[in-house]
């Protein structure tokens, strides 16, 4: 899937960030940055005068091209170390980031207005909308057939290929065995995952469901879907082709 070219623009949202229960950065003149590929997801970047005075501590200088200076994020008795970054004199579709620090997704909590965000900012380019649908979807492991459907949901996600998520009644669910995994989505909310085991081999974590997802997306609730760049999908009798994406 074609991956587009990273840019910046302000975003009138309020966005603040918290180290615990603690302010470390709260700014309605945040730059978010829309940039995918590896290890890239959109971010926000707020300037550094909208940072709480000592938040950032123990200072280190890039040392790559492009590469700014890090910093620990301190707020009382916590510490997160490494957990805030700058570009280095950023130049072209990036030049709005600089004097802006963006903080760890991973490591503090963010806040648009008064509501959490997790895994990463959204994109406000990027739609995800559900259809119902009445074709016929089928997905085979192995050779074996795990999910038979003609009310599957279609889920349309920008610059992913179609998920298709089907009833637990449409799915040979003795073939799943429940697996640890559980990933966040801006866009859905919290899936928990099963792998499957047929034709004589096992794949991990293939497929998953969202049990609570999140208000602006509740058509999904407690559908299963496969990843297609793992499974052999069948649609309305015609096999499609795996697509490659960061997930294949």
């Amino acid at each position: 899937m074609e991956i587009p070219e990273p840019f910046v623009e302000p975003t009138q949202r309020r966005i603040r960030v918290r180290l615990g229960n603690e302010l470390v950065a709260d700014s309605t003149r945040a730059q978010l940055l829309v940039h995918y590929g590896p290890g890239s997801l959109p971010t926000y970047y707020v300037p550094r005068e909208d940072v709480v005075p000592g938040a950032l501590t123990d200072e280190v200088p890039g040392s790559g091209s492009g590469a700014g200076s890090r910093w620990t994020v301190q707020s009382g008795r916590k510490r997160a170390e490494s957990a805030a970054w700058s570009h280095k004199k950023p130049t072209g579709n990036l030049a709005a980031l600089a004097g802006h620090v963006t903080f760890s997704w991973r490591q503090l909590d963010w806040y648009e207005e008064d509501e959490q965000v997790f895994v990463h900012a959204r994109d406000p380019y990027k739609r995800v909308d559900t259809l119902h649908s009445s074709r016929r979807v089928q997905v085979f492991i192995g050779g074996e057939e795990i999910a038979n459907s003609i009310r599957p949901l279609l889920l349309f996600e920008t610059h992913l290929p179609i998920r298709y998520y089907l009833p637990f009644e449409d799915v040979r669910t003795g073939m799943l065995e429940p697996s640890t995994k559980t990933t966040t989505c801006p866009y859905k909310g919290r899936a928990r995952y099963w792998s499957v085991r047929a034709g004589g081999q096992l794949e991990p974590d293939i497929v998953w469901s969202y049990a609570e997802p999140i208000p602006e997306n509740p058509k999904i609730r407690g559908l299963l879907s496969f990843y297609n760049e793992r499974v052999d999908l069948v649609v309305d009798g015609e096999r499609l082709e795996r697509p490659v994406t960061p997930f294949s």
